[in-house]
């Protein structure tokens, strides 16, 4: 076992098959919908849960503003085309030695929502576009 856990500022983004840098990826979560169930005879007085439909939150993919990148757009712009481009996504968490150590497969994304940098006559920042993607399912794996 390690000593130390692992830092999070150490990740890497596969978008089909090229590893892309990202600033910030935020959003990798699941959840189950709880079921509670009585029947009329039931001699208790409480319910019975059990898990129910699993849900996914979207995720946020932050990067800096590259000239001639028009990626984020590019994928959006095929929705209002009604030919959603669907993608696998894998994003890893590297060890020490730049190795994935816990990996989340995202399966089936497509964009939702696409930002441009915001301007700033007085900023002192690099320019950030973000994109939220939904999804239809979220594992992980531990390597």
């Amino acid at each position: 076992m390690n000593t130390y856990p692992l830092v999070k500022f150490a990740f890497e983004v596969d978008w089909g098959g090229t590893k892309v840098g990202f600033q910030e990826v935020s959003g990798l979560n699941a959840e189950a919908a709880l079921i509670e169930y009585r029947h009329g005879a039931s001699p208790d007085f409480s319910k019975i849960k059990m898990p129910g439909l699993k849900t996914f939150s979207n995720i946020t993919l932050k990067r800096g503003t590259f000239k001639s990148d028009n990626e984020f757009f590019t994928w959006f712009q095929s929705i209002q085309l009604s030919t959603v481009e669907r993608r696998s996504i894998t994003i890893s968490l590297l060890d020490e030695n730049g190795e994935p150590a816990v990996t989340w497969k995202v399966k089936n994304a497509f964009p939702l929502k696409v930002n441009a940098t915001d301007l700033k006559a007085e900023g002192n920042e690099v320019a950030i576009e973000t994109l939220e993607i939904a999804h239809e399912g979220l594992t992980i794996e531990n390597n």
